[in-house]
């Protein structure tokens, strides 16, 4: 598996919502860090943070538009561009964004969410 891969089968994990299987995929001191609002570490961490959003959507799409990565599994880093779909109830709520991973043995040890506040609270409140 390659960097790029890694993180295309964390999303995938994360739009199927099986956080375990997403979660398995991070180091056990793993930085989330959801710029602006949060950041976490451990994988428990995370699952507390996730998990509350994710149960409360029928459907998770996120949309990589561009993306790229350098290195390898032992030590890389992948940068993409996405727009995170959440169906809540009848409506889509999406966010652009950009993230960042930085893969470290073989795992997610970084994942860094940058996005607008002020677009995410607009597209919440519909």
């Amino acid at each position: 598996m390659t960097p790029d891969e890694l993180v295309r089968t964390f999303i995938n994990h994360i739009e199927a919502k099986d956080l375990d299987a997403a979660c398995a995929l991070m180091s056990d001191d793993c930085e989330y860090d959801n710029v602006p609002m949060a950041k976490v570490f451990g994988i428990e961490a995370v699952k507390q943070i996730l998990g509350p959003f994710t149960s409360g959507c029928s459907e998770i799409n996120w949309v990589i538009v561009r993306q790229s990565a350098t290195g390898d599994m032992t030590s890389g880093v992948v940068l993409n561009e996405r727009i995170d779909r959440f169906k809540m109830g009848e409506r889509w709520v999406e966010l652009p964004l950009a993230g960042v991973f930085e893969i470290k043995s073989g795992k997610i040890s970084l994942w860094r969410d940058y996005f607008d506040l002020a677009t995410f609270q607009k597209a919440m409140a519909g």
